[in-house]
């Protein structure tokens, strides 16, 4: 998937000026948040569970090389092939190379944010080979000319119910159809001939188990256990860091992947696939392969920034993050928008790819608050703003400013004495409105919206009143 990071700012303008997509956020907004909620009630222990979903992804990534090497151990035990790939490149030739020995015409995906990394339908259907995507939500995207996905959980949240109906009965050549119940139908009956056609299934992996050689797939559709158990070929493309030790661990993580991404106490498909079928067996594929990926993952182990690698990629913070909610996914540029993309694009990219994600949120910490895995992602956000400054990537006027304020700051008697001037500039400014149109000293804050005027007097007026009374 193309970086397209660098044009945040008018991605932002385009989105925030598109009524339609400004109408389905709006829709959208909070059904997440609420259900999370409710599920989390459910858990009394819902903060201990958090503390050892914090310990366990923490122990992993703390002896990474030794847990791949035994998943790899156990994986190949069982039948498996586990190959290691760079970088989305990579990735794309080794997926191309398997379904070229195997005779692969067709393959039918279930969901991969690795693989939109990798560019991979694109460079599949370069190679001649058909990807079918089978979730729901990736498949409307794909017949609309590839669409990215604009969240990595709800990935066609951005659409509305009309949109689809009318993308179908283009598509589909059939009468169109508003219900819902109706519409997932017509997509089954589409998608159920590719199922039994393909070759060659793909998926991602939410976590692969080291004990076992195991994946584990989480899924609400059906559709991942046809992609994964249909066909004779079954790929896993899944990041390095998603390993954790044993069974037990995945037990105790499953109790807070679901509550945060779709707030239900349980998915409706854990599948658990380990090794391909065996002689006495009746379902199962008889290849099975592993690409293990780290395109930029390895080298934030040991970082300031190794924290973000505990990522389950439950999608909890860009659904409770104010910026998210009203400029959606795409604006982000990449493969993961909200705060998690805000720290990963700059990551895996390169910063100076993505220069406006770290300073798109407002630090709330909305999203650390409902991080499963507890990540500081404010912190995490306030360090790549510190690079940024380090290595002279912001504005001269910016870095000259913040100098000042600093240097200001320091100065008690200079900063209450500012203080105080700005409020009676900025009274004066907004001329008895409760709002400043214009904000002189910078006017860009508010070409797209008013400055509220100050209220009052400053605190230390009201601290100095308050200490005489």
């Amino acid at each position: 998937m193309e970086v397209r990071s660098m044009h945040f700012k008018a991605r932002v303008a385009e989105k925030l000026n598109d009524p339609v997509l400004q109408g389905n956020l709006r829709l959208s907004k909070g059904k997440f948040v609420d259900k999370r909620a409710e599920s989390i009630r459910e858990l009394p222990e819902f903060e201990a569970t958090r503390d050892a979903a914090e310990a366990i992804r923490n122990r992993a990534l703390r002896d990474l090389d030794l847990w791949l090497e035994e998943f790899e151990r156990k994986a190949t035990a069982r039948g498996g092939s586990v190959l290691w790939a760079r970088d989305g490149d990579e990735v794309c030739r080794l997926v191309i190379d398997i379904a070229r020995r195997h005779g692969v015409r067709k393959i039918t995906k279930s969901k991969s944010m690795l693989s939109e990394e990798a560019g991979l339908n694109q460079a599949l259907e370069a190679a001649g080979i058909q990807p079918v995507e089978t979730d729901l939500g990736e498949y409307i995207l794909q017949i609309n000319d590839n669409e990215p996905p604009s969240h990595i959980i709800a990935p066609v949240v951005h659409k509305s119910k009309e949109e689809v109906a009318d993308l179908f009965a283009r598509v589909h050549r059939k009468p169109r159809k508003t219900d819902i119940n109706e519409m997932t139908r017509e997509a089954r009956e589409i998608l159920r001939p590719h199922f039994l056609s393909a070759e060659m299934g793909l998926s991602g992996g939410n976590f692969l188990i080291a004990e076992t050689g195991s994946v584990a797939v989480v899924t609400n559709e059906g559709n991942g256990r046809m992609v994964t158990s249909l066909p004779k070929v079954h790929v896993v493309i899944t990041g390095v860091e998603k390993v954790i030790p044993t069974l037990e661990d995945l037990c105790t993580l499953m109790r807070l992947l679901p509550r945060s991404a779709t707030g239900q106490s349980i998915t409706n498909y854990i599948s658990v696939l380990t090794g391909r079928k065996r002689p006495e067996e009746l379902d199962g594929v008889e290849h099975m392969y592993f690409i293990l990926v780290d395109n930029g993952r390895v080298g934030l182990l040991g970082s300031e920034f190794q924290d973000m690698l505990r990522c389950i990629r439950c999608g909890a913070c860009m659904n409770h993050c104010p910026v998210y909610q009203t400029i959606g996914g795409h604006a982000y540029g990449w493969v993961y928008p909200g705060p998690m993309g805000s720290v990963l694009t700059p990551l895996y990219t390169g910063l100076d790819q993505a220069l406006d994600l770290p300073h798109a949120a407002t630090l709330c910490n909305q999203c650390g608050v409902v991080c499963p895995v507890k990540i500081p992602l404010p912190d995490l956000l306030r360090k790549l703003r510190e690079k940024q400054v380090e290595e002279g990537m912001r504005p001269w006027f910016e870095r000259v400013a913040l100098r000042m304020w600093a240097w200001v700051a320091t100065q008690p008697w200079l900063y209450a004495l500012g203080t105080k001037f700005a409020v009676r500039y900025l009274r004066w400014l907004a001329g008895g409105s409760d709002r400043i149109r214009v904000l002189a000293a910078a006017p860009s804050w508010t070409e797209g919206r008013d400055f509220p005027a100050p209220e009052g007097r400053t605190f230390r007026e009201l601290y100095s009143e308050r200490q005489r009374r």
